[in-house]
């Protein structure tokens, strides 16, 4: 958590925020989280009624106005709840960030008022869950070529194609869909769309067998002649890449929070673990080669929440952060991938097994380097951002 030298009232009333959330997360983990989480893995099973109660504690809309049923907080808290889930489960980490910024966020960020008050509520409170659907199946990074469309006819836009790699998108009772609305590879050719999962023609897909976060939903969403009213087109034809680029750059903050509790969660039990662990008659982290792979963690995983916060106070503050987003992105995936790497090492043989918990920190880690933006999109946008 970081706080200034001289606290600001509102510095101070934000940091007991941040406490109060985060020994929240901790108790209510404590008994809905850790004894389940190697199951859900292990299962696949997307634990909805999870995010039932953490709707109940006001996760589920950290960021939504109180009026429309939020917690009404800011992107410090909001980061500081996504580290403490993901410390415990990335995979519970990942589906409340994916909920919160990218569904929820779009709505907030870009919907009008009727829109706001309609889906709102029930995002921020968790009776629905939300998807977000960019991404398809030959369009990953290059989205303006997107093969789904949306087509006026009367005062009903129809909607063909599919999404992959969707969170929640087999699950999500409401989605955010971006479809192209114009000439492929043409500028301002795609738009923004709330559908409901109980529209004719949206159903899902296929659920993705993952290497981890494997208790968060992943999977396609389908639209095959899906008609929806012309009042669920968020802002203007053509305003979705320009919206869907807004989200991301909040989407990106969520991720590298999402990094930075995976890595504090991967610290941890190699901490506990070389404490505990005996060799030739003292704990292994009594010798260099442990301590000083816990020196350079400890380093490193400061340095993500720095440049994660960093992040969310441009944000808050209405300022441009695409490049300091992005890095906090590209650098809290990296070093939690680094992390929990390190972590198995520490294990030893115990840390190649499911009995320990390193694994799977080491698992779920990978998925911050990929989702929301490769690492190698992330120095893109760094680059572009250095280079103007």
């Amino acid at each position: 958590m970081i706080e200034t030298m001289t606290e600001s009232p509102q510095t101070s009333q934000r940091a007991e925020n941040q406490r109060m959330i985060a020994d929240m997360i901790r108790e209510f983990g404590k008994h809905e989280i850790e004894p389940h989480k190697m199951d859900w893995d292990e299962s696949q099973e997307f634990p909805v009624h999870v995010f039932k109660k953490l709707g109940e504690l006001g996760l589920m809309g950290v960021l939504v106005p109180q009026e429309y049923g939020g917690s009404g907080f800011g992107y410090h808290e909001y980061v500081t709840a996504i580290i403490e889930l993901a410390r415990m489960d990335g995979s519970i980490g990942l589906s409340m960030a994916a909920h919160n910024s990218l569904c929820t966020g779009h709505i907030l960020q870009h919907a009008n008022e009727s829109q706001k008050a309609k889906y709102l509520p029930k995002l921020a409170t968790a009776e629905w869950i939300g998807a977000w659907g960019l991404t398809e199946p030959n369009t990953g990074s290059d989205a303006g070529n997107m093969k789904t469309t949306a087509v006026k006819e009367g005062n009903e836009w129809v909607i063909n194609g599919a999404k992959n790699f969707i969170t929640h998108g087999i699950s999500g009772d409401v989605a955010v869909v971006i479809a192209r609305t114009g000439e492929p590879g043409k500028s301002r050719n795609a738009s923004a769309f709330i559908v409901e999962r109980s529209t004719p023609g949206f159903s899902g897909g296929r659920k993705e067998n993952k290497l981890g976060m494997r208790c968060s939903e992943t999977g396609e969403m389908i639209f095959d002649n899906c008609r929806i009213p012309e009042e669920n087109l968020i802002g203007e034809v053509g305003d979705g890449f320009v919206q869907s680029l807004k989200v991301l750059d909040g989407g990106r903050i969520s991720i590298a929070a999402l990094g930075c509790g995976i890595a504090q969660g991967a610290f941890d039990v190699a901490v506990q673990y070389s404490k505990e662990r005996e060799q030739f008659g003292k704990p292994i982290s009594s010798f260099q080669g442990i301590s000083f792979k816990l020196a350079d963690m400890a380093t490193k995983l400061e340095a993500a929440k720095l440049l994660t916060y960093q992040a969310a106070d441009l944000k808050m503050q209405g300022k441009p952060m695409t490049k300091e987003s992005a890095m906090a992105k590209y650098y809290s995936s990296e070093i939690a991938v680094e992390l929990s790497n390190e972590a198995v090492q520490i294990f030893g043989g115990y840390g190649y097994t499911k009995d320990y918990p390193a694994e799977k920190y080491y698992r779920d880690a990978k998925l911050c380097t990929i989702g929301e933006g490769t690492s190698e999109i992330q120095k893109l946008v760094i680059s572009r951002e250095v280079l103007k």
